[in-house]
């Protein structure tokens, strides 16, 4: 079980208090409500929500409706809940994209707190308050709800389900990311921290959940898990996909960012994995090297230190990995064409040298980003 979600997994316990929310004139929470073509369910779904809140959630607050670009009638019904229900408003963008809609609500709002939830309301009201608590008593910069812990209870089918687990494994993989539950449409983060993060996140579709929790992990923000019930909605308008595909491709982006850090991030004290690592690949490409071609135990020495590397560490993107596998193996080839008969001592030094390049390339890199940030 994993430490965020063991928190709420004593549900036999009492609940705290509520904490007190700072001084604020105005709503202390701004829940947004990202819809496109929703002229079905956006009236029921808001109406209920609204009544949650009115009755179950202590401290003022305001539902946003952000309409991006819908072509039925949306946008005439946000008007008439806004006019009709005095904490709900309502926004409107000429383009769709579900993290410009995020965007655009979270960078207009005063609220302490900024959330939102999808309009098939999927995820059970009940954990609102537990998503927003910790962010109102200091406790997290961020709030996530997560389906993947053991203490959550799903409705939907495999197909999905299989989809949804395969993309956070493929997260923890190449981004080496902490948190569970990426894509889940439940998430709070306190207005200033969105602040900060908003404009470092590129993507403006469904990929924005993602990047925004990637680079908040990265930054070493807090991050707080929350188990949720949830339903699958079976006329959800994803298209799996075009989806997925658009995944991959942020995937690629953050990773290929991290790698070159072009991406802010929490000193991790990366020269002791890093000395760490290179020792292990010189040590295994000397037990694999008699038996294999030396490009062949170079890749394969790296695979297994970046495995290893990922469970002890947690540090290493596999772009990061490729790098140094396009550097150990470039090494290697000058070595073969420049010194002919190289032994296997001098294939050693040369990537020993590749390591120690990456090294000090990356300490002088994070040094000028620190001389840039103070001035």
């Amino acid at each position: 079980m994993r430490p965020n979600a063991m928190k709420h997994a004593q549900s036999t316990l009492p609940n705290p208090a509520p904490p007190t929310p700072p001084r604020h004139d105005g709503p202390v929470l701004d829940l947004a409500v990202p819809v496109f073509n929703e002229e079905t369910d956006l009236e029921p779904s808001v109406r209920r929500l609204h009544a949650h809140l009115r009755e179950t959630f202590p401290y003022p607050f305001r539902i946003t409706v952000a309409d991006n670009a819908s072509t039925d009638a949306t946008p005439l019904i946000a008007a008439r809940l806004a006019g009709e229900l005095p904490e709900v408003e309502w926004i409107r963008l000429a383009e769709k994209g579900r993290g410009r809609a995020l965007r655009a609500a979270w960078s207009g709002s005063s609220a302490p707190v900024v959330a939102y939830l999808d309009v098939d309301l999927s995820t059970g009201l009940s954990a609102l308050l537990p998503l927003v608590a910790p962010l109102l008593s200091g406790h997290s910069d961020l709030a996530i709800g997560t389906r993947l812990a053991p203490s959550s209870r799903v409705v939907r089918g495999p197909k999905r389900e299989f989809v949804s687990r395969c993309y956070n494994v493929l997260l923890r993989c190449t981004l080496s990311v902490g948190f569970s539950d990426a894509q889940c449409g439940f998430k709070a983060v306190r207005r200033e921290v969105a602040g900060q993060l908003l404009p470092l996140v590129r993507d403006s579709a469904w990929f924005f959940d993602t990047e925004l929790l990637v680079v908040a992990e990265r930054a070493g923000l807090r991050i707080h898990e929350v188990p949720v019930d949830w339903v699958d909605d079976p006329d959800s308008r994803v298209a799996l996909l075009s989806t997925a595909l658009a995944d991959l491709r942020g995937i690629a982006r953050v990773g290929w960012a991290l790698a070159r850090g072009a991406l802010p991030q929490r000193h991790r004290g990366f020269a002791v994995p890093a000395a760490v690592t290179a020792l292990a690949h010189l040590l295994l490409y000397t037990a694999v090297r008699p038996a294999a071609d030396a490009e062949v135990a170079n890749g394969l020495a790296l695979l297994i230190c970046w495995v290893v590397g990922q469970t002890v560490f947690g540090v290493l993107p596999l772009p990061a990995l490729a790098v140094r596998l396009a550097l150990t193996a470039g090494s290697l080839a000058a070595l073969r064409h420049t010194v002919s008969g190289a032994g296997h001592r001098a294939e050693l030094a040369v990537l020993a040298a590749a390591h120690l390049s990456l090294l000090l390339a990356r300490s002088a890199f994070g040094r000028n980003r620190t001389e840039s940030a103070a001035s």
